[in-house]
C-alpha cells in the first residue's frame, strides 16, 4: 500500500468540485469559512476555476472536471486535495482519467459520498491509500468539532486512536446557520448486531457509500477482487455508509456483493449510521443485513460514526485498521503497513 506524504503548516490544500459545485448563499458561506479555518491553522488553500459553479446538479462538464482535478495532482505546491462537496455524477468523471497522473504524483484525495467513486477506485486499482473523511465545506463551521480537528490531526500524520463520539445531529438544524456546527442531540450508541457483548477485529479497511459502491461494481472500474485477494492475510475490513438506498435496495446490493465474493477474507463490517429510509416491505436496516449475512460469521457493527449523519470519523482507505465496540461505544485505531 503506498501512503501519500503528509501535510504540514505552510502546505497548499487543493479544492476541487469532481461532482457539484457550491453556488447557494448559504453553502458558499460554510465554503468561505472553511477557507478562513484552514487559514488560522497556517495552511494555503487553491480552488480549481468551477467549485463555485453548478448547473445541472455538477460543477461542469466531465471532462473539465478531470482537467482541474489533475491540475491539482499536477501542480507541486499542492500537497493534499480535498473535494468541496459531494453530489450525484462524479462517476462521469472515470472514463476519461488519466490515473497515471495519480500514480505519478501520489498525494492524499479525500472526501465522501459521490467521492467514493474516485476514492474507491484509487485504491483498489492502484494501492494509493485515500482518506473517507469530511468535505472541504464541511470544516465551514465557526467552531470546530473534534471530528474536525481529528480529520486535520490524521491528515499531518498524526495517527490518533479515534474515539466513538458522545452525541450526534439527528437531523433538525433548521433553527441553525451553516456556519453555527452540529446540532448534536442523540446519543451515540454502536450496536454489535447479533448482540455480542465485545467485538474486536482488524483487516485492510475498504468501502465507501454503498450507493456508488453499487454502480461501480461488476464495471471495468472494479477491481474488488484483486484487491482482497492481494491482502487476504491481513483480511478485509469493509465500511458502508447508506445515503438513499431502501431497505429492500440494500437487500440486493449486498446480495450481490457476497455473491461475487467480495465479502471473501472479510474480518468484519461497520455501517455508519443512516436516515430513515423507505422500506416498502416494513423492513429495518437490521432486518435488511441479517437477510444477507445473518448466517455468515462475519461480526457485523452498527450506528457507527461515519458517513452522512455527522459527526464523522476519519477512515483511511487501504490501512490497516483494528476496530472494538463494547457497550454502545467504540474506538477505531489506523496502521499504515
Amino acid at each position: 500500500m503506498i501512503y501519500p506524504d503528509f501535510i504540514m503548516e505552510g502546505n497548499t490544500i487543493g479544492v476541487c468540485a469532481p461532482s457539484s459545485g457550491i453556488t447557494r448563499e448559504e453553502k458558499v458561506s460554510k465554503l468561505n469559512c472553511a477557507l478562513d479555518k484552514f487559514k488560522e491553522q497556517g495552511y494555503l488553500v487553491l480552488e480549481t476555476n468551477h467549485v463555485r459553479a453548478n448547473i445541472n446538479g455538477v460543477s461542469c462538464d466531465a471532462k473539465t472536471r478531470v482537467k482541474e482535478l489533475e491540475s491539482l495532482y499536477l501542480n507541486k505546491d499542492v500537497k493534499t486535495i480535498i473535494c468541496a462537496t459531494g453530489g450525484e455524477f462524479l462517476l462521469e468523471m472515470l472514463p476519461y482519467f488519466d490515473f497515471s497522473c495519480i500514480q505519478k504524483n501520489v498525494k492524499w484525495l479525500q472526501g465522501y459520498s459521490d467521492s467514493t467513486g474516485l476514492l474507491f477506485v484509487i485504491t483498489t486499482s492502484y494501492d494509493i491509500a485515500t482518506i473517507y473523511g469530511n468535505n472541504f465545506s464541511g470544516f465551514g463551521m465557526n467552531f470546530w468539532h473534534e471530528s474536525l480537528q481529528n480529520n486535520l490531526d490524521i491528515l499531518e500524520g498524526n495517527l490518533i486512536i479515534q474515539k466513538s463520539f458522545l452525541l450526534y445531529e439527528s437531523g433538525n438544524t433548521s433553527s441553525l446557520k451553516e456556519t453555527d456546527g452540529y446540532m448534536l442531540d442523540t446519543p451515540v450508541m454502536w450496536k454489535n448486531l447479533k448482540g455480542e457483548e465485545t467485538i474486536t477485529f482488524s483487516g485492510r479497511m475498504i468501502g465507501g457509500c454503498i450507493d456508488i459502491l453499487t454502480d461501480l461494481f461488476g464495471t471495468r472500474f472494479d477491481h474488488v477482487k484483486e484487491f482482497i485477494t492481494k491482502y487476504k492475510d491481513d483480511g478485509i475490513v469493509w465500511y458502508f455508509d447508506n445515503c438513499e438506498l431502501s431497505c429492500e435496495d440494500l437487500v440486493r446490493t449486498l446480495w450481490k456483493f457476497k455473491d461475487n465474493g467480495w465479502f471473501s477474507y472479510c474480518k468484519g463490517i461497520i455501517f455508519g449510521r443512516t436516515f430513515p429510509s423507505s422500506a416498502y416491505l416494513g423492513l429495518t436496516l437490521e432486518d435488511a443485513i441479517n437477510r444477507v449475512l445473518g448466517d455468515s460469521a462475519i461480526p457485523i457493527i452498527i450506528d457507527v460514526d461515519l458517513g452522512h449523519i455527522p459527526p464523522r470519523m476519519t477512515i483511511i482507505n487501504g490501512a490497516y485498521v483494528t476496530i472494538t465496540s463494547q457497550n454502545g461505544k467504540g474506538t477505531m485505531e489506523f496502521l499504515l503497513k
